[in-house]
């Protein structure tokens, strides 16, 4: 099927205003004004020892700051003045050869919307210009942890950088902040994400059959953001799971491929999301793979449903996320309940946390330029240290502009149930004769991208969600369903 959509031209000053933010917010930080600041971009990267050069992302900070495509340059954006400034690095003639034009400053300068340009082989001489005081410039360097996966950003190195003084505390925490809420033209961007990304879940689940492979839903999610959105990355490795492959969370990555042949009878979990201009979407569909759910599906897909919709009903500004897990996780276990999977009082439940039996993951994370977005945790913020509380993302309370996913799942994984079961404060909970009927059943996740607005929420997803909605789709239904063919 073809597409409605047309992939935008993104405004260029959608990167000069993140910087006027980030300059806003850091002089607040300071009591000396007359510094500059400093940053730096991605290195193309080759793959082990071979000349074989993997396509190019930037680096999202600098990406969020700048909207650099090429590798190896850097930016500088002076505190006292608020120019900007980039460096490109100077190319060998050779590069016109085999990689094209080589283009002139003023083509960045034009392009990125910045003060100036220079060669990254002028960057000291020209810190020392823009400084004009005595001793030496001070440069703020981008250097913080990264809470979700505990790696530091790699701070700024260049030739001659000796020569100035640095600070490495500083920036990270203020521009970690500043990409927490999203300007009116970042989320113009998240939208098409969302729209391109969601128009090809729909696709995927119209051509789906059974005795196809996991990485055939794979190609065809690939294909039409690519051909239709103008989408050449994906937000993150698709997890195309089926069967018992839908209880691994990250499934889809090497060593999991996305190659099992699916069968009658089973569920697929598709999480998948497009990314364009940087920004991204994070999307996941779970249906029957033959089109009709059978009554043993629909209980486990209608209890995260209604985890999925309560949440974003009662998503506004001052709500916390750690409530609205909570809240998620009750409505499961209630559901689980009705359906005589376990037994029990729901709130002896939650205080002994069997939630995180059947949903280990915290229910969502912020998204912006990664799907992953940073500022979950700012300086000094502690994680709960729960079971399933502590795999928040975030423990924020909600800010109109904040983009976040709302994902909850519920899932048959015998690392965690097979403990519980054992367990002498939750064993008591589990109807075994149930819980063994869905040993091979793999799991159930449904996520959206929702913006926090001013007395409310938006979804900003548009797929199938109710069980009739994906059978009449699957059937071959238009989607909206009230849409002419």
């Amino acid at each position: 099927m073809a597409s409605s959509l047309k992939p935008p031209e993104v405004p260029l000053e959608l990167h000069a205003i993140n910087r006027e933010k980030l300059l806003n917010s850091f002089r607040q930080h300071l009591t000396e004004t007359s510094c500059p600041l400093h940053g730096f971009g991605g290195e193309e990267k080759n793959r082990y020892c071979t000349d074989h050069i993997e396509l190019f992302r930037q680096e999202s900070y600098f990406a969020y700051l700048f909207g650099v495509r090429e590798p190896g340059f850097y930016g500088a954006i002076d505190i006292a003045t608020g120019k900007s400034i980039l460096f490109a690095p100077r190319l060998p003639s050779e590069y016109a050869v085999w990689l094209g034009e080589i283009k002139p400053l003023s083509y960045f300068q034009e392009r990125y919307k910045v003060s100036t340009v220079y060669y990254t082989d002028e960057i000291v001489g020209v810190l020392y210009d823009q400084y004009k005081g005595s001793g030496k410039p001070l440069l703020f360097l981008l250097h913080g942890i990264n809470t979700d996966s505990n790696i530091f950003s790699k701070p700024a190195e260049f030739e001659g950088i000796e020569k100035c003084k640095t600070e490495l505390n500083m920036l990270h925490p203020v521009l970690s902040e500043c990409r927490v809420l999203k300007s009116d033209l970042e989320l113009a961007v998240i939208q098409f994400a969302n729209d391109i990304s969601s128009e090809a879940h729909v696709e995927v689940m119209r051509n789906t059959r059974v005795g196809m492979k996991e990485y055939q839903l794979e190609s065809m999610f690939l294909h039409h953001t690519y051909m239709y959105g103008g989408c050449r990355h994906c937000s993150y490795t698709c997890i195309c799971a089926t069967g018992e492959n839908s209880a691994v969370l990250h499934y889809g990555h090497a060593a999991a491929p996305n190659d099992r042949t699916f069968e009658e009878g089973d569920m697929a979990l598709l999480d998948m999301g497009a990314e364009y201009h940087f920004y991204g979407s994070d999307i996941t569909c779970s249906f029957p793979v033959n089109g009709k759910f059978t009554s043993d599906q629909k209980f486990i897909y209608n209890a995260v449903l209604e985890a999925h919709n309560a949440v974003i009903n009662a998503m506004k500004p001052g709500v916390s996320w750690v409530d609205m897990h909570k809240l998620a996780e009750k409505i499961i276990l209630e559901s689980l309940k009705k359906g005589s999977a376990i037994v029990g009082n729901v709130e002896d439940m939650m205080v002994e946390r069997l939630g995180a039996a059947f949903m280990p993951h915290g229910l969502g994370h912020f998204l912006g330029i990664d799907t992953h977005d940073p500022g979950g945790y700012s300086k000094g913020t502690e994680r709960p240290k729960e079971p399933g509380l502590k795999s928040l993302r975030t423990s924020r309370e909600l800010c109109e502009g904040m983009v976040i996913t709302v994902e909850p799942g519920c899932y048959f994984i015998d690392a965690l149930l097979v403990p519980a079961m054992e367990n002498a404060k939750t064993s008591k909970f589990f109807n075994r004769e149930v819980i063994g009927r869905f040993k091979d059943f793999g799991g159930v996740r449904i996520e959206s991208d929702v913006l926090v607005t001013s007395n409310g929420s938006k979804n900003m997803t548009n797929v199938p969600r109710e069980t009739w909605e994906i059978e009449a789709v699957m059937a071959g239904a238009p989607w909206p369903l009230n849409q002419k063919i």
